[in-house]
């Protein structure tokens, strides 16, 4: 995961998403840009979060996820955790903090929902 101070510049392109949009209505939209910004108005509404597994899980999109808004540094684990590949970081937040919270949790009592599909046999024809 790459995290972006509050001052960088969001991918040229990029579609922003609030929190309160359906992703699952936007499919043919959000197809067709490289990467979405979805948005934390604050650290406390979590509904991001389940857009980005949504996003993953769901609609596999493969583009690039972003966090932003009211992102904090101890939210790193859980946002990579939900498939956003970038967070941009809250003003008072610092870069260092955010990468040495990945560090640490190693391992999850829940597998993801891509780590289940990945044990699941083949069904034959």
């Amino acid at each position: 995961m790459d995290f972006l101070a509050a001052n960088d510049a969001l991918p040229a392109g990029a579609l922003v998403l609030a929190s309160t949009d359906d992703v699952i209505t936007r499919a043919t939209e959000i197809r067709g840009h490289d990467a979405v910004v979805l948005q934390f108005p604050k650290w406390t509404d979590g509904r991001a979060y389940s857009q980005a597994a949504l996003l993953r899980g769901r609609l596999r999109y493969t583009g690039r996820i972003i966090a932003s808004g009211d992102v904090l540094a101890d939210m790193a684990p859980m946002l990579r955790r939900c498939g956003f590949d970038h967070a941009q970081l809250r003003a008072d937040q610092r870069l260092e903090t955010a990468r040495r919270a990945l560090g640490h949790f190693d391992s999850h009592y829940q597998r993801t929902l891509a780590e289940r599909r990945a044990d699941v046999p083949a069904v034959a024809a």
